[in-house]
């Protein structure tokens, strides 16, 4: 039997991964969400599910797997494998901020996984009970200088943008307040309204409902323009918080070894559901500010842009897990 050469077993593979492109996907796709159902990232998800199957030709089956800063959802998919059937909701927490938080991450963001296609991003709003003591963002900030560590912030885990937001809050007002994190982020927006802590920082579009029903009252939100959602907020910097700005990013990645053809799949047919006007009008009426119409390797530059802008703002604001 003649040796077969490693030129040869390339293009055997080359062949192999052309061939499973060209009949990607023949069933369902799951696609993991890091965060509790009702988050941000969950009706995102929700909101790409129908169409994105309709253009794969297959079922899209949205999974939560809420917790531990998104590590349950990104470990589970970087042991799943490489075929382009199991994706997750990767967002700044899961391939930026988890890498200055964590001593060790488990897992690489960059190395571990490719980039599929960047979604959408957002604001974040920092709310409080309606009926409490704090009616602007001054009178928050008066409070927790006035009484260091006495006051108190929810968020729907370590390390999400909810606990960074206040964390950054904290970092350039010179205060301190305690965490509370909570399983996802509907607990944590609970309670707020109960009352069981002071404040907290949650993606605009899952709490904007809340605050204009009067159950929640918001402060200012994060983003560098006033958010549609709630025009009567003002930013944080209108606020009186000079150079606070913080954005939420979502996009889909796919496990490390995914073929390139299926990434291709998968990112044409992304960019096509978030370029449908219908879909656009949805988002955007729920909060969702920022569309980007990026190739993986652009994704990929974000990411990597998202990691030099967030690792130092997670250092310098001392929020750390072991």
């Amino acid at each position: 039997m003649k040796k077969i050469s490693g030129v040869c077993l390339a293009a055997l593979a080359g062949c192999a991964f052309s061939a499973h492109a060209d009949t990607f996907p023949s069933h369902p796709i799951t696609l993991e969400v890091p965060l509790a159902a009702g988050s941000t990232a969950d009706i995102l998800a929700r909101a790409i599910q129908p169409e994105l199957s309709r253009l794969l030709g297959q079922s899209v089956v949205v999974e939560n797997k809420a917790g531990g800063s998104g590590l349950i959802a990104m470990q589970y998919v970087q042991r799943s494998a490489p075929d382009g059937y199991t994706l997750v909701m990767g967002s700044n927490t899961t391939w930026a901020i988890n890498k200055g938080l964590f001593k060790s991450l488990p897992y690489d963001p960059q190395k571990d996984f490719k980039p599929v296609a960047y979604l959408a991003g957002g604001s974040n709003v920092l709310i409080v009970k309606p009926d409490g003591k704090y009616d602007t963002l001054a009178s928050l900030v008066a409070a927790l200088k006035a009484q260091p560590n006495r006051l108190t912030f929810s968020s729907g885990g370590n390390g999400t943008t909810h606990h960074l937001s206040a964390e950054y809050l904290k970092a350039l007002t010179g205060t301190h307040a305690m965490h509370v994190p909570y399983r996802g982020a509907p607990q944590g927006v609970t309670a707020v309204m109960a009352g069981e802590v002071d404040f907290g920082f949650y993606n605009t579009p899952s709490v904007s409902g809340l605050v204009k029903e009067g159950r929640l009252k918001a402060l200012a939100t994060t983003g560098e323009a006033r958010s549609p959602l709630l025009p009567d907020a003002p930013t944080m910097i209108q606020a009186g918080v000079p150079g606070y700005v913080i954005s939420v990013d979502f996009g889909l990645l796919a496990p490390a070894g995914t073929p390139d053809g299926v990434i291709a799949r998968l990112n044409q047919a992304a960019r096509a559901v978030m370029k449908d006007p219908a879909l656009r009008q949805k988002l955007q009426a729920q909060g969702y500010e920022v569309f980007q119409d990026d190739t993986p390797a652009q994704f990929g530059e974000f990411i990597q842009a998202d990691i030099d802008k967030w690792v130092p703002l997670v250092k310098k604001s001392g929020a750390a897990i072991d």
